[in-house]
């Protein structure tokens, strides 16, 4: 099944499938974006609403009718914690069900989420971000093939689906990252005497990314920035940009290279390239190298947001948190996370998923069908649709989702114009990170070589032996 779910990935015309039509959109990483794309927010919980009221049909045309139960979803995006408080208040006020929905704080999905399964009162709803997290979860997970959010869902490349045939998730949105860029800062600089470039099609290698970005840090006062890249923040609230998806990007030439779809023994053949890239974040950087443990995600979106940087490493996801700010939404661009690896001029930006809806088989009868019926509501009822579309800014892999509910983002134009274009999209393979235990030795490493302390061995080290070593336990 992961060979599967990667290698789906891998065709361009996956992202097409989703894309093309969306016009604008956004989505977590985790985030977002991950636990991962959406580790980059706060913890929050609170009751969706109490029983109220009796059956009726909701609008756009689910079924919402008087039954028992309950639904406690624990969400694993951040960024979106009060729009779930608040669509679920709404749907226990229309259906008379309770709604609980919980968040995991910033970097703590997996433990929360073991926490809160060992009580009596446990998730009906839980994520898992991939075949990788499915591995710890699988055993949990209700069969959703005779489910509404099944039967609605465009293809079966975005569900977890056993050996078996049991239907163990399923992707709720889609989402993509690469560089989001300023237009009118590089177009300030294209006109200066002596620029690397005449326009930000030229970059398209990431020996042409540093040459401008080099350049463009030397000019930095002239061009009225703090720096080229935003802060690369190593707390938990932005580290998992560069444990995670940067990291993703090794991964996935890796992986091209040995024509693999997971491995349980990474080999670190692009760490070189790895290194390349990490050292120009931190060098044409808004802060010193020395500073960036204490820098959060905050900090890079306001920079990037006032027009203090060129460059911020982030997803369409992001689009909520620098818009109606300095930057005008025409003026936001995204480039392909270049790396010097591969045909760099055919690479796309990087569209996968790590939000996989998966629901507990072992809730009550009641509790489960609740929590079905609340997802049929979230993705076929005029109200759900629209809190995706205008508060949650989610491209969806549902085919209720026409083009009157697609959301408006110009990060997601940038990502239909490279699949337009026929750029290959870069799979989120982190996906097949064998733990969160990896990541945090990786980004450990990252940050003390970024501060002097510790060199770039270390890196390797944490990322070659610990992948080993930390599969092995995953799967001991």
């Amino acid at each position: 099944m992961k060979k599967k779910m990667v290698s789906i990935l891998l065709a361009a015309s996956l992202a097409a499938t989703l894309l093309a039509g969306c016009g604008t959109g956004n989505g977590n990483g985790n985030g977002t974006n991950d636990n991962t794309a959406g580790d980059n927010g706060a913890a929050g919980s609170e009751d969706g609403g109490d029983a109220a009221g009796g059956g009726t049909k909701d609008n756009g045309g689910a079924i919402v009718g008087e039954e028992e139960g309950s639904v406690y979803y624990l969400n694993f995006k951040p960024e979106q914690a009060q729009q779930w408080k608040d669509l679920a208040r709404e749907y226990s006020d229309e259906a008379g069900v309770p709604v609980t929905i919980e968040t995991a704080a910033s970097g703590t999905y997996e433990s929360t989420l073991k926490s809160e399964m060992a009580k009596s009162d446990a998730p009906t709803l839980f994520q898992v971000n991939g075949p990788a997290g499915l591995a710890s979860w699988k055993d949990y997970c209700y069969d959703l093939k005779d489910s509404a959010v099944y039967k609605n869902l465009k293809s079966d490349d975005f569900a977890l689906i056993s050996d078996d045939g049991q239907v163990q998730g399923i992707a709720y949105v889609i989402e993509t990252y690469g560089l989001i860029y300023n237009k009118d800062i590089i177009d300030d600089y294209c006109e200066m005497d002596g620029a690397k470039i005449k326009d930000v099609s030229e970059i398209n290698s990431f020996a042409k990314l540093k040459e401008a970005a080099d350049d463009m840090q030397a000019k930095k006062d002239e061009l009225g920035i703090k720096g080229v890249f935003a802060s690369a923040g190593m707390d938990s609230s932005s580290d998992w940009r560069f444990k995670t998806h940067l990291a993703n990007m090794p991964i996935y030439f890796e992986y091209q290279d040995e024509n693999v779809a997971t491995t349980d023994a990474i080999k670190g053949t692009h760490l070189d390239a790895y290194k390349n890239i990490w050292d120009l974040y931190i060098t044409d950087s808004t802060v010193e190298p020395t500073m960036i443990s204490g820098m959060t995600g905050e900090d890079a979106a306001a920079e990037f947001a006032m027009g203090e940087a060129v460059f911020y490493q982030n997803g369409t996801w992001a689009y909520q948190d620098i818009t109606g700010n300095e930057v005008d939404d025409d003026d936001m661009g995204m480039l392909p996370i270049y790396i010097g690896v591969g045909d760099e001029a055919n690479q796309g930006l990087c569209t996968g998923s790590e939000n996989y809806w998966c629901v507990n088989k072992n809730a009550s009868e009641d509790d489960i069908n609740a929590t079905l019926n609340f997802l049929e509501w979230v993705i076929t009822s005029d109200r759900g649709r629209e809190v995706f579309r205008d508060e949650m800014g989610f491209v969806t892999p549902f085919s209720t989702f026409t083009d009157e509910y697609m959301p408006e983002n110009p990060l997601v134009d940038a990502a239909n114009d490279y699949i337009d274009s026929g750029k290959t999209s870069v799979p989120w393979v982190f996906s097949t990170i064998p733990s969160e235990g990896w990541k945090n030795g990786v980004g450990s490493a990252l940050l003390e070589y970024a501060q002097g302390t510790g060199d770039w061995d270390a890196v390797k080290d944490a990322f070659v032996e610990g992948w080993a070593s930390e599969y092995s336990a995953v799967n001991q």
